[in-house]
């Protein structure tokens, strides 16, 4: 069990079904009232919470498999199955296909958008992003558009339609991605380096690097008022959207101002905030359209 949560990545997992969840009770909300009560309702979202933890499981499994020699090169990842040896490609291989299959069929039972949604963010994961990784920073561009399709999923899986709302979702998530991302390459460029990894925006941790995450934040504060100006959402939206993205702004300032790897921490740790509370915040303070 230990070695399967390592192999799907749990915690990220998770992070990505929390996604998706949120957004799909949003969808929930466009198509009118929500009948708590509804089978229907609770069985949809039972599916789509299993089908997106398989289908994000078998995109991690497939990552792993083609990143094993790698992964035994860093500190970080080199006790994962694989490289440790606990594990086989073929064992890893068989659940990730199992998981991908399972999975996209569930998703596809919702309606056959979100299925073909879930096939395109495994393919452009697991194929493109993870090979662009030690090529070019624009890995972090392309990892960043199946990185933000989770809430998508989640909308179109309850509102087959992808709207407005469901482009400012996959917006808020495809922009928090970028100072995510680089303040994670920032606390772990030593690692990422003995993998040949080249994440940050200039490749190294300098002025150039931090400039660019600190203007990404900027980016996503006008972006997280989408729902607001877009007439989706209220007043609480816009206010606890602003403070966050504020404070977000501060800790990006602040790498940019020492160039410090705690700097950078600050920032990655804000990140895990910043985003499920602005989803939150969107959700419970949800207008329509």
């Amino acid at each position: 069990m230990k070695d399967f949560i390592k192999l799907v990545k749990l915690r990220l997992t998770l992070l990505v079904v929390f996604s998706a969840s949120i957004s799909f009770v949003i969808g929930s909300k466009v198509n009118g009232p929500i009948d708590w009560s509804s089978h229907e309702f609770w069985s949809n979202w039972l599916m789509l919470i299993v089908g997106g933890f398989l289908v994000t499981s078998a995109a991690n499994g497939f990552n792993e498999i083609i990143e094993k020699d790698l992964d035994r090169l860093m500190t970080r990842t080199s006790d994962r199955p694989l490289p440790s040896g606990r594990m086989t490609n073929g064992q890893a291989l068989v659940l990730s296909l199992l998981m991908a299959i399972v999975g996209t069929y569930l998703l596809g039972k919702l309606n056959p958008t979100t299925g073909f949604l879930s096939i395109f963010s495994v393919i452009l994961y697991a194929f493109a992003y993870t090979p662009l990784k030690r090529k070019s920073p624009i890995a972090v561009f392309v990892g960043a558009i199946p990185g933000a399709l989770p809430p998508l999923i989640g909308y179109v899986a309850a509102h087959p339609k992808i709207d407005e709302i469901a482009l400012i979702l996959f917006a808020i998530q495809f922009v928090w991605q970028f100072p995510h991302f680089w303040a994670i390459a920032w606390v772990l460029d030593d690692d990422y380096k003995l993998a040949g990894f080249r994440l940050l925006p200039s490749g190294k941790r300098d002025s150039t690097s931090a400039i660019i995450t600190f203007v990404t934040t900027l980016a996503l504060l006008p972006v997280s008022l989408l729902p607001y100006l877009n007439h989706n959402a209220g007043i609480v939206l816009a206010i606890v959207s602003l403070l966050m993205s504020l404070i977000f702004i501060y800790q990006a300032f602040n790498l940019m101002r020492t160039r410090e790897i705690s700097s950078a921490r600050k920032l990655m740790f804000g990140s895990f905030y910043y985003l499920p509370v602005v989803q939150l915040m969107f959700l419970f303070d949800f207008i329509g359209k």
